[in-house]
């Protein structure tokens, strides 16, 4: 049962995963590539594999919450995880499919904070999972910098 649970969340996250993925790759051609691009933007093409690897990290943090007794916290902590995968979801398609750099901002911010609070309950329970955690908070920090300095380079995007 434990093992289904874990493909469970697996399935879970790399359906928001592809899902973001095909409204990204729909805009990389021509959109995207209009804007001006940060001197700190990586690399189109370290995108993917960074992103396979946050979201197998989120999954493993998932379960292994999900896997402790029921309590009113694990219920919340669970609901916090679904909510910060709505909010991912949610910016790739306000920043790559409305073109909105401006709300996809304040979205990563909403993001952030959300990963934030739900890292801190993981630690509360499992501090394994708040390890887990950790470099998706680290990567969305980083996003935010960047969805920053795209939004400051190219005001006339929104």
């Amino acid at each position: 049962m434990k093992w289904a649970s874990l493909l469970g969340w697996f399935l879970l996250c790399y359906a928001v995963a592809v899902l973001g993925g095909w409204w990204t790759s729909a805009e990389l051609r021509d959109w995207y590539l209009s804007l001006k691009r940060p001197r700190i933007a990586p690399p189109n093409w370290v995108l993917g594999p960074v992103w396979s690897v946050l979201y197998a990290f989120m999954a493993i943090a998932v379960w292994q919450i999900g896997l402790l007794p029921p309590t009113p916290l694990r219920s919340k902590a669970l609901l916090l995880f679904l909510v910060q995968l709505v909010l991912n979801l949610l910016w790739t398609w306000i920043f790559f499919r409305e073109h909105d750099i401006g709300n996809a901002l304040a979205d990563v911010f909403l993001l952030w904070i959300a990963i934030g609070a739900e890292t801190v309950i993981f630690w509360r329970m499992q501090q394994s999972a708040a390890w887990f955690m950790a470099p998706y908070w680290a990567w969305v920090s980083f996003a935010a910098v960047l969805n920053f300095e795209y939004w400051r380079l190219n005001p006339d995007s929104d």
